[in-house]
């Protein structure tokens, strides 16, 4: 478990610290990112949100929150509390066009900065628990490496960037949206803002 938790916050610094992200939108608060390596597809969605970052970070640590703002998730409970820094969580999300509705087992890590200039992290990756097995109806779908670092912009604002490290799991999700056919990432990060605020 400590491997896990370790290589999970790890995993999201790496995918955060990677040279050659492009901007691919800009709107007033929300700025879309992606990074291309070989077959893997990356995305950022950088979000200017006007509350302290140490209150961004209560608030997105916390995903049973998340249906409150992301619509494709329809049901988050906790399977395990590991740690007061680590959850592991049970998600369904609704039918993409075309597909099965899907669920997810993931682990969630919390890390609150050790240096002033540092942000917050909650970084996200799926992992398999013998209380949830793959359920009939459901595709089970995997998260590689996904999360939020939240840095402090002054005691007021903060910049709260969201990375998803794109498996075919989420791809349905997102294929429409990258393409320009459609608003979600923009929709959901613009919710996002509007919950935290």
């Amino acid at each position: 478990q400590a491997y896990l938790s370790y290589s999970n916050v790890a995993a999201l610094t790496h995918l955060a610290g990677k040279p050659g992200w492009d901007i691919t939108k800009t709107l007033d608060d929300v700025k879309i990112w992606t990074h291309e390596e070989g077959d893997v597809l990356s995305f950022k969605v950088e979000m200017q949100v006007k509350v302290p970052s140490h209150v961004a970070f209560s608030l997105l640590s916390d995903f049973r929150l998340r249906q409150r703002w992301d619509r494709h998730y329809l049901t988050c409970e906790v399977l395990q509390a590991v740690s007061e820094k680590e959850k592991i969580y049970h998600v369904t999300c609704g039918a993409a066009a075309g597909h099965d509705p899907r669920d997810f087992v993931i682990l969630v890590s919390q890390r609150q900065p050790c240096q002033p200039q540092e942000p917050y992290t909650v970084a996200v990756r799926s992992v398999t628990h013998r209380a949830m097995p793959p359920r009939p109806g459901f595709c089970r779908s995997e998260i590689l490496c996904a999360g939020f670092q939240i840095h402090s912009n002054s005691s007021s604002s903060c910049t709260v960037c969201y990375f998803n490290q794109v498996t075919s799991g989420v791809m349905p999700y997102l294929t429409a949206n990258l393409t320009g056919s459609s608003k979600s990432i923009e929709d959901t990060a613009l919710d996002c803002i509007k919950f935290l605020e």
